[in-house]
């Protein structure tokens, strides 16, 4: 009876453990299906997300592009007063369409404050003009600005740098040694201001402020209501620059700085481009003139500033260095009521008007008042 019983009892026990195992394997079943119906779902939603940011990038692509490709408005023509003749020239603009495309479309800002102005866009383009190769491009880029060669000491270069970087004869710049007048440092084109009003002056309705630029407050405030004179060299100009007084010269400053274009394109969207880009200056002390600062300012592909002169003394009209290749600027800064610019740069830049001048002519007197 015992063990009836007992069999009974175990077969309820495996009927009961059937079931059970039953009922488990129905839950493990329903767990996998619900689980494989969770993996689908993410599976899709995850396909769904990178389908989006796929359209996402592809749609910021097309509007990057369609707004590189954007056309920029047309520049106003670059003129200035032909000092020689009086005539008024409309300057050719190396690069033009590339400069517009930088300084007044989005995507060429973005390139500008990202890659262009960066030292080493213009380190590599330096080291392209030292290669051999570039040698090629002198010939017709001195027929497409008509540069004469007959001012140049040589006419064999081993690149387009040793041609950039050309001496002239001495005969093509003569050097005014009247003790009493400044000579133009550099070929270009000029503006001239007689007056820096209070602590900054306007250039092209910006300000320009001369503490930014010489990085120096103290030495700043010897220039205020002093007198300017900006030289710009467009990149077929000579580009070596010499000494507008004598007298004895400090130490070089040297401040790191930005590779911005100088081209008026340029300067008309960013005046300030003077206190962004790279720069040395020197002091010339000299008994009539007091103390004039000599800046020299780099540019877009133009980022070396060779220095040549030797010792603390300097003459009037001798070498003080040169730009590598691209457009440059040099700077000149008098103190008050030490100079009298010539009247002509003064009238055509009050009336917006670069003037051409050639390194060694006369710019200025002494102010006897």
């Amino acid at each position: 009876m015992l063990a009836q019983e007992t069999g009974v009892s175990e077969s309820r026990k495996n009927g009961n453990c059937k079931i059970c195992c039953s009922e488990t394997e129905d839950h493990l079943s329903g767990v996998e299906l619900e689980g494989a119906g969770l993996k689908n779902n993410n599976d899709k939603k995850m396909k769904t997300k990178k389908h989006t940011i796929k359209y996402i990038l592809l749609f910021l692509l097309l509007l990057i592009i369609g707004l590189a490709f954007y056309p920029s408005p047309e520049p106003q023509p670059v003129q200035y007063v032909d000092r020689e003749t009086g005539e008024m020239i409309t300057e050719k603009i190396a690069g033009e369409g590339w400069l517009v495309w930088l300084y007044n479309n989005p995507v060429g800002e973005a390139t500008l404050y990202t890659l262009v102005k960066r030292k080493f866009v213009s380190s590599l383009y330096g080291k392209m003009m030292d290669n051999p190769r570039s040698a090629n491009k002198i010939k017709p880029f001195v027929e497409e600005y008509n540069i004469d060669m007959s001012e140049a000491q040589k006419q064999e270069f081993k690149t387009f740098n040793d041609f950039f970087t050309r001496k002239l004869k001495k005969s093509a710049r003569p050097v005014d040694t009247n003790s009493n007048v400044v000579v133009s440092p550099a070929d270009g084109k000029c503006l001239a201001y007689a007056d820096i009003t209070n602590r900054n002056f306007i250039i092209k309705g910006h300000r320009f402020n001369v503490r930014a630029f010489l990085e120096d407050t103290v030495l700043a405030k010897k220039y205020d209501d002093g007198s300017l004179i900006v030289f710009r060299l467009a990149p077929y100009d000579y580009h070596r620059f010499h000494f507008p007084v004598s007298g004895r010269v400090s130490p070089v400053v040297k401040i790191n700085g930005g590779y911005y274009s100088v081209n008026p394109i340029a300067l008309h969207r960013m005046f300030d481009i003077f206190c962004l880009n790279k720069r040395e200056y020197v002091i010339i002390s000299n008994p009539l003139f007091g103390d004039v600062i000599m800046a020299e300012v780099g540019a877009t592909l133009a980022g070396s500033i060779v220095q040549t002169y030797k010792g603390d003394f300097v003459t009037k009209g001798e070498e003080k260095g040169y730009f590598k290749f691209g457009g440059s600027t040099v700077v000149l800064l008098f103190e008050k009521n030490k100079i009298l610019i010539d009247e002509d740069l003064l009238e055509n830049t009050e009336k917006g008007l670069e003037t051409s001048v050639k390194t060694g002519e006369r710019i200025g007197v002494m102010n006897e008042e």
